[in-house]
């Protein structure tokens, strides 16, 4: 006799592979947040301490640019789902996360974002 729970089990890990790397698609804003992340990516080590403390997933991983040589990765902050909540900010162990105005967020990120300078839509162009 199979053990239901066995069932549910692969049932539910196998639509987790079927699913893996796809993003689930939020709401759009119902009110814009007073300020948003920007990663200075120059400052950026890759450590990735600001994406254990985001509460919505907005920062995700990204190939390094030339700024340090040995730095592979650098992190990125999604400001379409990014809340303000500035926690990243606040845990950054190399202080390279800025709070900007709304506004001001979005006409600077496009121009320091790894994305925009890859050729890629930043969030504010999505």
């Amino acid at each position: 006799m199979t053990n239901p729970l066995d069932y549910l089990t692969e049932q539910a890990a196998r639509k987790a592979r079927e699913t893996a790397g796809e993003r689930v698609q939020k709401a759009p804003r119902k009110k814009t947040p007073p300020k948003l992340a920007v990663i200075n990516q120059s400052g950026c080590t890759g450590c990735e301490a600001c994406i254990v403390f985001c509460p919505v997933d907005c920062i995700e991983i990204v190939p390094g640019m030339n700024f340090h040589p040995q730095v592979q990765q650098v992190v990125e902050v999604d400001l379409a789902r990014c809340i303000g909540c500035a926690l990243c900010a606040k845990n950054c162990p190399w202080d390279t996360i800025d709070m900007l105005p709304y506004e001001q967020a979005l006409k600077e990120a496009p121009l320091v974002t790894i994305k925009s300078v890859c050729g890629q839509p930043a969030a504010s162009e999505a």
